[in-house]
């Protein structure tokens, strides 16, 4: 059905099979997505622009590639404001921007959960190496009943940052009621949702919540146009002056320079410098070919749930002593979930090797220490069984 739009990948792959080898069923997903073919031409055609303009090709970038992303990120999540999605190489680069805007002078309390993911979790440890930084990490399990330990302690602990994953890296499990949870969060937090594994996966809905979080996500997976390409929506009346900045978002005052450090009331006040901008063609056209061809987030999830009801189906009958519902890390699999899904192999080595043994009968997949990660997506045949996976 949708496989259509990767046969540059899907021919690659039976070329692979006609020479003796087994066609990969990718289910790294998760971490890397196939692009779809029209992002050769998009990449050609940035090359081109590139060589043909030289420095003048700012005009089209600024005036019409950015501005149509994030009118389709916009769309996707039920922004109202595209001109408040700022863009970056990667989510990191925005989060610390962010909390460099904070006086690190006075204290700064942060909220977090205990499964964030490494860049992160890093910037934290080297944070709390500062004495008057003080992170709470709330265990993320038992998911029961992480919400509701999750927003106690919010309101409870007078916070000037919060910060949780929409879907976990390492689980696939979604963070039970976020989206409540940031809507009902105190006035003098500033909350972030890391949206890395929900952004074109999960149906995602910000409209409510749009003036009181920050989202970060980007293009690298789920939307297929690899990496290089991040952003982070900004909730309206925002002031903060970020200290960690850079040129661009002067851009508007650059022939009026003031002797004062100015910030743009849009996605510039959280701008960086220069970047490539060849995954911005790739998003574009790929978001472009969706709109067109009426190829929706939701349409996407019901695709990749329908493969894991067949991959789970396949797994209870196939009695694997590693891949079995025991080892299924998950907390609500119909409402609750992204599209991974993780099995915990109890040692690294016993992980390594079932990855190694995947590998030999054309199943692509990562891990994370003792943790086996084995994605979904739509270029996956719907009439695809999973029946190697367990062979």
């Amino acid at each position: 059905m949708y496989q259509k739009y990767y046969r540059q990948f899907l021919q690659g792959a039976a070329e692979s099979a006609a020479s003796g080898a087994k066609a990969p069923l990718h289910m790294a997903c998760h971490s890397h997505h196939y692009w779809p073919d029209i992002t050769l031409e998009a990449v050609q055609q940035y090359w081109q622009d590139s060589a043909r303009l030289a420095d003048s090709k700012w005009g089209p970038i600024f005036e019409q590639k950015i501005p149509a992303w994030q009118a389709a990120v916009a769309r996707v999540l039920n922004l109202p404001a595209p001109d408040r999605i700022a863009l970056a190489p990667n989510t990191h680069e925005l989060v610390f921007r962010l909390i460099s805007a904070f006086d690190l002078s006075r204290p700064l309390r942060i909220l977090t959960t205990d499964g964030e993911f490494y860049s992160f979790t890093r910037q934290l440890q080297r944070l709390e190496e500062e004495a008057n930084v003080e992170v709470t990490r709330i265990h993320k399990e038992p998911y029961d009943t992480l919400a509701e330990r999750f927003e106690q302690e919010l309101h409870h602990g007078h916070y000037e940052l919060a910060y949780a994953s929409q879907v976990f890296f390492d689980s696939g499990i979604a963070f039970p009621d976020l989206a409540g949870i940031a809507g009902r969060k105190p006035e003098r937090t500033e909350f972030v949702i890391d949206g890395y594994h929900g952004y074109f996966a999960r149906p995602t809905d910000l409209g409510e919540i749009a003036d009181k979080v920050f989202y970060t996500a980007g293009s690298y997976k789920y939307q297929g146009a690899g990496e290089g390409l991040c952003f982070m929506s900004i909730p309206a009346g925002c002031t903060l002056r970020p200290l960690y900045t850079g040129w661009f978002a002067d851009m508007a005052e650059l022939e009026n320079r003031a002797d004062q450090v100015g910030f743009a009331d849009n996605w510039l006040r959280f701008a960086g410098s220069t970047m490539d901008y060849s995954t911005l063609y790739k998003a574009v056209a790929i978001l472009e070919l969706f709109e067109r061809e009426g190829i929706t987030v939701e349409k996407i999830h019901e695709y990749v749930r329908g493969r894991q009801q067949q991959f789970l189906a396949t797994m209870d009958s196939a009695g694997h002593p590693l891949l079995n519902r025991q080892n299924l890390i998950y907390h609500d699999l119909e409402r609750g979930h992204g599209h991974f899904f993780t099995f915990d192999c109890t040692t690294a080595q016993r992980a390594r090797q079932l990855q190694e043994e995947l590998l030999t009968r054309g199943v692509l997949c990562d891990r994370r220490q003792q943790l086996l990660r084995l994605g979904f997506a739509i270029y996956q045949d719907e009439n695809e069984t999973f029946q190697r996976v367990f062979s």
